[in-house]
């Protein structure tokens, strides 16, 4: 999806070429779409779009920044969900101790914004890449950047790349221990890098902490999944003190896991780790569940629940009650070719099917909500089409809209220029650009 931002434009003009944007209508500022009454079911906005309940994104921030605060924890939520400078400012501005992003293309977005901690939560390739990587931060010479390195092979590149430099700010490199994706399988193997990165550290080139990713443990078994997460919380938090003997006291460092499924095992298994070393500070990484969804993350709360529930200020919430999904996709009923048939207009170029397909939710019809979808479901997607299976008897016209829960807004949000903000009464109130490149 192009990226708005591009045009240098804090404010740029927006026009009937973006999705949801009357057609015909004169250019708006982007400020001002909030300003015209609009609603994704009123005749006038152009469908598919994807919207953003704003009453239920910031009563989802307002809890999960309840939690890190009762647990003593931090978070920098990861920025690749909705890649909007301005959401991820507003997290920072409700608490949030830094922003995570997954590649360098992803961290200069948010240094353009004028964010300065950033933690690169990946491994960013070899020699080439980390030329790239010193060339953006040259250009910010006050940002704080931390980097994950899960290999002897990338903590040499790095500090190739550093060296000899005096135009780069200081880089922080953690070591990532892993399962099921990328980071080093042992303690072995992660105190090899340690001893890399150690050899090669100068003012602006030092180990800064250890990093985990519980998620990519997990498999279809979910007794199987929480074994193989809490073995990886395990060896991180055993490998704390090892660090710690290594490089002495006071030195800062950051313990980081926690997706938006597990935190609550992260947080378990790590907290005592950290309270064990007054200079280290647990840093949770969880954005998806700002936003949450009708899928992954409804199944995965769920799985929380199970596990014992949400708990904080000596409760224990319900959190698949606590967090509201925030995120729907909007398109019209275009044909009713057959019986228990419609064909609605959103497709593969508009919603994300690798978690789940979208789950229809309501009916409106002349600019009015008509009743809740029970009962329809999506079958399948093609490109620009939905097939939407109908109890018998369904008063569906062509025409009528409905709103879309979705599944996995991390590959949803990316086909979108612009995440309509809407209030309680379905209200385009604000609109938030995305910069997914």
């Amino acid at each position: 999806m192009s990226d708005l931002h591009a045009n240098g434009a804090d404010n740029p003009l927006i026009d009937d070429r973006i999705r949801g944007f009357p057609p015909g209508h004169a250019p708006l500022p982007l400020a001002a779409l909030g300003e015209q009454g609009w609603k994704p079911y009123d005749g006038a906005m152009a469908l598919p779009l994807i919207s953003l309940d704003q009453q239920a994104f910031a009563g989802n921030i307002d809890l999960m920044m309840a939690y890190v605060k009762d647990h003593g924890v931090d978070i920098a939520p990861h920025a690749k969900t909705p890649m909007s400078t301005a959401i991820a400012a507003a997290l920072l501005a409700a608490g949030a101790w830094g922003t995570t992003v997954a590649d360098i293309r992803q961290a200069a977005v948010m240094l353009k914004a004028g964010q300065r901690r950033l933690m690169l939560a990946n491994e960013i390739g070899g020699l080439a890449a980390a030329r790239r990587l010193a060339t953006l931060l040259a250009c910010y010479p006050d940002a704080e950047v931390h980097v994950f390195v899960d290999s002897v092979p990338l903590a040499a590149a790095l500090a190739a790349a550093w060296r000899g430099r005096d135009d780069l700010p200081s880089l922080g490199l953690m070591v990532e221990l892993g399962a099921g994706r990328a980071g080093a399988r042992d303690p072995e193997a992660a105190g090899a890098i340690v001893d890399a990165i150690l050899a090669a550290e100068t003012p602006n080139f030092r180990l800064t902490g250890i990093a985990a990713y519980e998620g990519a443990a997990a498999t279809a078994d979910a007794d199987e999944t929480l074994l193989r997460i809490d073995g990886l919380v395990t060896m991180t938090a055993a490998f704390l003190p090892t660090v710690r003997a290594r490089i002495g006291g006071e030195r800062p460092l950051i313990l980081t896991a926690g997706g938006s499924v597990f935190f609550d095992r992260v947080v378990a298994g790590l907290s005592a780790a950290v309270s064990a070393d007054p200079d280290c500070r647990l840093v949770l990484r969880s954005g998806a569940i700002f936003f949450h969804d009708h899928g992954v993350y409804e199944r995965g709360l769920a799985g929380l629940d199970a596990r014992g529930g949400f708990r904080f200020g000596e409760t224990t919430h319900a959190a698949s009650e606590g967090f509201k999904p925030a995120l729907r996709v909007w398109a019209e009923v275009l044909s009713r070719p057959e019986p228990g048939l419609a064909i609605c207009g959103m497709g593969l170029r508009d919603v994300a099917i690798d978690q789940g397909l979208p789950r229809p939710l309501a009916l409106y019809r002349d600019g009015a909500r008509r009743a809740d979808f029970i009962g329809a479901a999506v079958l399948r997607l093609n490109d620009q089409h939905a097939f939407v299976t109908l109890p018998a008897g369904s008063d569906v016209a062509i025409g009528d809209v409905v709103e879309f829960g979705i599944s996995h807004p991390c590959t949803c949000l990316d086909r979108h220029a612009i995440l309509y903000g809407l209030d309680p009464d379905h209200r385009v109130v604000t609109a938030y650009l995305t910069s997914f490149g």
